[in-house]
């Protein structure tokens, strides 16, 4: 995630301009924190306490919260420093903003994986139940925070601690050439947008015709649940991807159209503030996803249903794709006894029908 701006063109911007935006950024902050901390934290204590068997969409949610809970703590800090100025230097500067990219990337991983398990869940229940009976969730988790750890690492020589107005923020990137931008803003949007965006576009386009028609009201509840989770991906992280694709447009044009250039510069960075808190929202709306999914779980006001809703969806070991497989197993065996069963009593009604013949001859 690219929450900075070119020194250079941050400068020009107007101070009131910068005020309004920063006073909106800092509320919406806030609020993010003052919500999402306490919601992932119960969630997470919720499915660590409470779900003793987890299904492998239960596991995800569970690394998804810890994602979106390291990145709401660091939201005190962003809130001193975007009212006030950047006292903490720059090596925490890098490291927070670092940290802070690992998760959000990790975020959009989880997600994106947990679409592609619903889809392999609903439409091959039989190599959904194979995958699970082989525990390699534990390998595709330690390569997916890999994976997202290392596509994190431009952040540390770009990010630095810039000066506006006498003040020092930690929000500018420093770019050593044209083509080095270029290079990290397109490998932020595809990793961290388009590709995971078209995935989940074909995964629930898939899907549309089968929730429905689904057997088992767990799956039925977890495939909704991630599918407005994946909606509210697309709603928080959009604006941010188009700030990059701004970027990527103004490189593109600078040279020969600079009056262009420097029009969506200035809106590129009028919505910077904004479309970074939208992305801090994404953090803290999934929980409040999980109060929804579970109002029919409770049993009274005070109950949350949280904790029943996480082991409806884990229901009985050793997951869904296994009891959905022994119920197609169950049906194929019940039809084939049936018809087996059909067969015996035709060939006695034979048998009985050539016995009378005999004896009226």
């Amino acid at each position: 995630m690219n929450l900075s701006a070119d020194p250079s063109s941050s400068e020009e911007m107007a101070p009131e301009e910068f005020d309004g935006g920063t006073a909106i950024a800092c509320v919406i902050l806030g609020l993010s924190f003052l919500i999402g901390a306490p919601g992932n934290l119960l969630v997470i204590w919720t499915i660590l306490r409470y779900v003793k068997q987890r299904s492998h969409t239960v596991v995800l949610i569970l690394h998804l919260a810890v994602a979106d809970l390291l990145v709401l703590i660091t939201l005190p800090l962003w809130i001193y420093s975007l009212a006030r100025s950047w006292v903490f230097g720059e090596a925490s500067c890098k490291a927070m903003v670092f940290m802070i990219n690992a998760c959000m990337y990790s975020s959009v991983f989880l997600i994106t994986l947990m679409s592609v398990e619903r889809f392999v869940a609903v439409r091959h229940p039989f190599a959904s139940a194979d995958w699970k009976r082989k525990k390699a969730l534990n390998k595709v988790l330690l390569a997916l925070w890999s994976a997202a750890f290392l596509f994190s690492i431009p952040v540390i020589p770009t990010q630095t601690v810039g000066e506006d107005s006498g003040e020092e923020h930690c929000l500018y990137r420093e770019y050593s050439s044209v083509a080095q931008e270029l290079v990290c803003v397109l490998l932020e949007t595809l990793v961290g947008y388009i590709l995971p965006f078209s995935i989940l576009v074909i995964c629930y386009g898939c899907l549309c015709s089968r929730i429905t028609q689904m057997t088992f009201k767990s799956k039925r509840k977890s495939t909704v649940l991630i599918a407005s989770i994946v909606i509210v991906f697309a709603i928080c992280w959009t604006p941010h991807h188009m700030g990059n694709f701004l970027s990527l447009i103004i490189l593109a044009i600078q040279p020969s159209y600079a009056d262009t250039a420097e029009t969506l510069e200035g809106v590129r960075s009028t919505m910077t503030f904004i479309a970074g808190a939208m992305v801090f929202i994404s953090s803290t709306v999934n929980p409040i996803l999980y109060m929804f999914a579970a109002r029919s779980f409770r049993s009274s006001l005070r109950d949350t249903g949280i904790q029943k809703l996480f082991q409806h969806i884990s229901s009985t070991s050793p997951g869904e794709g296994n009891r959905e497989v022994s119920f197609v197993s169950k049906r194929q065996s019940i039809q084939t006894n049936s018809s087996h069963c059909v067969s015996e009593s035709k060939d006695q009604m034979d048998i009985l029908l050539k016995m009378c013949e005999n004896n009226q001859s």
